[in-house]
């Protein structure tokens, strides 16, 4: 028996290792440190829902087979060769780096064993982390579902289609037109070039199992009321009346310290007092979740987290409209994140190499990032509830490559220029995919506005899809068009200059924001995507002292916009170079920092500080009171 066991051991490595040594890198790009380490054992292997988490679960990231073949074709017999799960296959890391465009379908398959000790009474839930553009998927020859959208989830129950009992087949079929159409892109476009970038195309965030039970919870949300020191547990069941929820708080030794149960929507009082969440102390509570039958028997058991705080806006002394959280003001400052690596695209190398750049953010001094036109992983957003960083999340932008003058925007309101004419497909599809958006990173407790639009780029309906936002969350801020153009609605009032920030005029009823500005170039050789003078910024230096001083001098113009003309956030362009764009505060590789980091955390403090204390108007008691 144990010569036998021995036997197999060996045998299984050394296929394991043949497998890794199959794999090697696609292109001669520049590369991020992770890159070095990746092992194709053992990618991207940390839980992927945060803010629902169970025991038991299968990675099935790794090598894959893949082809692309034409539209018509039916599934491969013969494959191509290996590709590297969750990188697109347009990336080095995928091991394959070819595009795909719209005449041509990707094909992936792999094969996975269900583990002995799980309950065959569960259900088997499939799941993708995100998928780039239309996804089939296959199990065992069955096709077992499919989705469309390139930045959210999706899960499909595949218990009738597997085995308990040896190999199961997993087929997945992905079509991606990326400009071509009206699908969301962001800045992925065929002919990469300027601010556009390479394509993103197929499997990009983790694929997983996971045994459910046939009662469980389908979503988590967790809604914080910090003045009545309560929290509300929204729970998503597959069976909702006939089941109860009960919540448990847990203190930092795991023991319970409050609880509540109820049918639907259990409400929990928090212990006094009430740690709020801030960029300075990004307090969060640890939950635990159960479903219970009518005998009290626990069905299912999620780990959960939620943090307490409120963001919103009001009126100062002077008349503007500021941020607030939990009631003060609070300058939001932070950098506009592409999300982009020169190795993985979307995708980065690890999940240490994601939270690289969050932490170098906050070691800057910024507390806010702007996520551009872009959507990440769900542990990207518990990174940033984790280490005090709010985020404002872009809608990925599409559609607006199609004839219309997408690029007649300006710094002014609306005055009747068309911008973009959407089919009514285009338009439910918009829909959809923001509607999917909301729905799983509204969770988050970083997230503090919606942006629909950016710099016109697809804008239309611009009042309904903004009333819509808020319909969707009432529990955020909306920024209409970062950039514009601009329209009377919303919270927000957003507007780009570059390179400085500039004052151009403002709105009594919303907050101001420098919505981007910066862009100070600085190719640092050795570290940039292209060897030839194609690298671009809006201004260019050639060392850090000039680059460092620069920013320092803009940081300080911003100071002067927060008090003399009541702007209330700011967003530096931006925090890596991207491809052909070298104005990032670090390189695409993350290897260099381009700035003097000392002095630019010392300016950024000055920054955010420049707003409080202050005081604003409480229309209620007809008085001005002092934000302390």
């Amino acid at each position: 028996m144990y010569k036998n066991f021995k036997f197999i051991f060996t045998l299984l490595m050394i296929m394991a290792c043949a497998r890794a040594g199959a794999y090697q890198m696609a292109g001669e790009r520049i590369r991020s440190p992770w890159a070095d380490e990746i092992n194709v054992n053992n990618v991207w292997n940390e839980y992927p829902r945060p803010l629902m988490q169970r025991d038991q679960w299968i990675n099935l990231n790794g090598l894959w087979d893949y082809a692309i073949t034409t539209l018509t074709a039916q599934q491969p017999t013969v494959w191509q060769d290996k590709i590297l799960v969750p990188f697109c296959i347009e990336s080095a890391l995928s091991g394959v780096g070819k595009s795909l465009d719209e005449n041509h379908a990707l094909w992936y398959r792999t094969t996975f064993k269900l583990p002995k000790k799980w309950n065959k009474n569960n259900l088997i839930y499939l799941n993708f982390g995100a998928v780039d553009w239309s996804a089939e998927v296959w199990v065992n020859g069955t096709k077992v579902g499919s989705h469309t959208g390139g930045y959210t989830a999706f899960s499909i129950d595949v218990t009738n289609a597997v085995a308990h009992k040896g190999d199961n087949e997993l087929v997945v079929r992905v079509l991606d037109a990326t400009d071509v159409g009206y699908q969301p892109c962001g800045k992925q476009r065929s002919k990469a070039r300027g601010i556009w970038y390479t394509p993103v195309s197929g499997i990009w965030q983790t694929v997983w199992l996971e045994p459910v039970p046939q009662a469980h919870f389908e979503r988590i949300y967790c809604h914080p009321d910090i003045k009545a020191g309560t929290v509300t547990i929204e729970a998503l069941k597959s069976q909702p009346t006939a089941t109860k929820t009960e919540v448990r708080l847990l203190d930092a030794k795991g023991k319970v310290v409050a609880r509540a149960e109820a049918v639907m929507s259990p409400v929990l009082t928090l212990p006094k007092p009430v740690k709020l969440w801030t960029p300075d102390q990004p307090n969060l509570y640890d939950i635990e979740v159960l479903l219970k039958n009518e005998k009290g028997k626990v069905l299912d058991r999620v780990r959960s987290y939620f943090a307490m705080r409120e963001f919103g806006m009001a009126r100062d002394a002077n008349g503007f409209m500021r941020f607030t959280l939990n009631g003060k003001p609070i300058f939001q400052f932070g950098l506009l994140d592409q999300g982009w690596w020169p190795d993985g695209l979307y995708t980065a190398p690890s999940p240490e190499a994601m939270r690289y750049d969050i932490d170098k953010t906050r070691q800057w001094g910024f507390n806010l990032i702007r996520k551009h036109v872009k959507v990440e992983p769900e542990l990207w957003y518990a990174h940033c509830d984790r280490v005090g960083i709010i985020v404002w999340q872009d809608m990925p932008s599409g559609d607006y490559d199609n004839g219309q003058p997408w690029d007649d925007w300006g710094h002014s309101y609306y005055r009747g220029v068309v911008v973009c004419q959407r089919s009514q497909e285009s338009i439910d599809n918009y829909y959809k995919e923001w509607g999917e958006i909301i729905s799983q990173f509204g969770a988050f407790g970083c997230i503090a506005s919606w942006i629909p639009f950016n710099e016109a780029w697809g804008q239309f309906n611009t009042w309904s899809v903004v009333n819509w936002t808020k319909r969707r969350d009432p529990s955020r801020l909306v920024n209409p068009a970062s950039g514009g153009n601009l329209y009377c609605c919303g919270d927000i009032l957003d507007v780009h200059n570059y390179p400085e920030p500039k004052f151009f005029f403002g709105d009594p009823d919303r907050v101001m924001v420098m919505g981007e500005y910066g862009g100070i170039g600085y190719p640092v050789t050795d570290h940039t995507w292209v060897k030839s003078d194609q690298n671009w910024g809006y201004i260019k230096f050639n060392n850090t002292q000039e680059v460092t001083d620069t920013y320092v001098s803009y940081a300080q113009m911003l100071i002067d916009l927060a008090r003399k003309h009541g702007y209330s956030g700011a967003i530096y362009t931006q925090t890596t170079d991207c491809e052909t764009e070298v104005n990032g505060i670090m390189t695409y590789d993350r290897r260099v920092v381009k700035m003097q980091e000392d002095r630019i955390a010392t300016i950024n403090r000055q920054v955010i500080n420049s707003v409080s204390p202050t005081a604003y108007f409480n229309a209620e008691k007809n008085s001005v009171e002092v934000w302390l």
